[in-house]
């Protein structure tokens, strides 16, 4: 017996426990590359997903792929939370940008490898992710220039970045406290993006740079730790 069987337009549809097994399998990798970094075992990802290591490769092949699904993940959740502040600009910037923080604050477990830096891969569909995700960001930036309520000088990188470090938990930190203390920050950088009273900010890296460092050589995550 397979493990899928044929969707509507032909394409593969996973059985209902195949899917299931997937799901904990990538919730246990979110975990496990936070916690260790992505050279964590596998089999210790397949013993946290409670299943057996066989089962974590036929749904990926190798950590290559492990780590792509996981950031694909990340970079949709990102993207559909920046698109749905995008929305809110027109009438207010500051706030799109406050539901944009608060959306990725809300959903960090979701978001372990986007959130810490990488590592990137070469997928196509990453980047073109990262590039919806900057061009989202810049419709928000951009209507905040026009009616004066951002600082000229702050740029889709900053926002990202941004999300990074205040979604990142300090160690052994409670859940509620972490995000309380996270919150708190949004704040604090929220009243940092206004234009008044501000001081000149040290030129910022480009989208491209920064996606370009996060790039491993020959598009391939450290597998140095085997298996």
């Amino acid at each position: 017996m397979t493990g899928s069987t044929p969707g509507r337009h032909g394409t593969p549809r996973l059985r209902a426990d195949a899917a299931r097994n997937r799901a904990q399998i990538l919730a246990a990798a979110r975990i496990a590359f936070r916690e260790s970094g992505t050279a964590v075992p596998l089999d210790e990802i397949a013993r946290r997903a409670g299943v057996n290591i066989a089962t974590l490769y036929r749904r990926f092949p190798d950590r290559d792929a492990l780590i792509t699904q996981v950031l694909l993940d990340g970079f949709t959740l990102v993207l559909d939370t920046a698109r749905t502040a995008a929305k809110q600009a027109q009438t207010d910037p500051l706030t799109a940008v406050e539901t944009f923080l608060q959306g990725l604050i809300d959903n960090r477990d979701l978001l372990s490898l986007p959130l810490i830096g990488g590592p990137m891969t070469n997928d196509p569909q990453a980047h073109e992710l990262l590039r919806e995700i900057a061009s989202a960001l810049e419709e928000i930036l951009t209507e905040g220039r026009a009616r004066q309520a951002l600082r000229p000088d702050v740029t889709a990188v900053d926002l990202i970045t941004t999300a990074a470090l205040i979604c990142r938990p300090l160690p052994h930190l409670p859940p509620q406290q972490a995000t309380a203390l996270a919150t708190r920050h949004l704040g604090v950088f929220l009243d940092g993006l206004r234009p008044e009273h501000t001081r000149t900010l040290p030129p910022p890296p480009t989208h491209e740079e920064m996606a370009a460092h996060l790039v491993l050589e020959n598009g391939s995550a450290d597998t140095s730790t085997q298996p």
